[in-house]
């Protein structure tokens, strides 16, 4: 991966940065103002691929991707799982006593709500956790911190007031590599893959569980099901599935031959090697 070019929603030292700089450490990572800007990089051909969150242990899916996904024209080529240790942080000098206010994400101060609760600070809603640091570092207050990630700190120049700020540990965030080419790795009996595709079902009786029925019958393990409306309607569901099998593994295919009698619109946004460290991780 070195010399490629990963884009990513947020300002640097976002968990999502940090996720870049973790999966992919010799290439260059760019900070994006959105997830779509992250998506029109690659497909512009600006950057090589696209780092981009899916689901948090705590917090559940990032409910803007699953609409996101399947208007662009990337693939999904790999998963990463990044763990999330949110820090509090001060300007240099400043001690925990001396902190008032705290900014970051509304996600990340409720993560640390407890923390914040039982210390009687202030919490302060901002756009990001870096973007929160960044800001406390331009302010110079010692009575303001943020809660975002030890990269922060370090880009920022800020102290670490409290490593382990979060009320929960194991707090973790799916990613995935969305590339312009469809990547498919060759099948290996020895190795573990995920299939995803998304698929509206059609208008007729049990529809969904017949069309997911296919899967039970041919003993296809399903990883993940999101259901959502489709933009314009509140009658359409899309449904975004994770598999775990091949396309070439026989089991799939006679599933998929199953599934196409009741759903319609089948779109595989990729087949990727499951990540070898899924099971250590609880997601939602």
């Amino acid at each position: 991966m070195t010399g490629k070019i990963i884009a990513y929603q947020g300002v640097e030292g976002a968990y999502s940065h940090l996720a870049c700089r973790n999966a992919f450490p010799k290439s260059v990572s760019i900070a994006c103002a959105s997830f779509e800007d992250a998506v029109k990089l690659v497909e512009s051909k600006t950057a090589d691929f696209a780092m981009i969150p899916v689901e948090n242990s705590t917090a559940g899916r990032v409910e803007e991707i699953y609409r996101l996904i399947p208007k662009s024209s990337l693939f999904i080529i790999d998963e990463h799982f990044e763990p999330v240790n949110h820090c509090l942080l001060g300007i240099k000098g400043s001690k925990l006593e001396n902190i008032q206010y705290v900014a970051s994400h509304p996600q990340a101060l409720a993560q640390c709500y407890k923390n914040i609760i039982d210390m009687e600070i202030t919490a302060v809603a901002k756009f990001d956790t870096a973007g929160s640091a960044k800001e406390i570092s331009l302010k110079q207050d010692p009575t303001f911190g943020a809660i975002a990630s030890k990269l922060a700190a370090k880009l920022y120049n800020l102290e670490i007031l409290q490593e382990y700020f979060g009320d929960l540990k194991g707090n973790v965030t799916r990613f995935i590599v969305l590339s312009r080419e469809n990547t498919v790795p060759k099948f290996n009996k020895d190795e573990s893959y995920i299939t995803s595709l998304i698929f509206h079902v059609r208008d007729i009786p049990a529809a969904l569980y017949k069309a997911l029925g296919g899967f039970a019958t041919n003993g296809v393990n399903l990883l993940k099901l999101e259901s959502y409306s489709m933009t314009g309607s509140l009658q359409v569901s899309r449904f975004h599935i994770d598999i775990e099998a091949h396309p070439d593994e026989k089991k799939l295919k006679l599933a998929l031959e199953e599934v196409s009698f009741y759903a319609k619109e089948i779109k595989y946004l990729g087949v990727y090697e499951k990540h070898t460290g899924r099971e250590n991780y609880k997601l939602m």
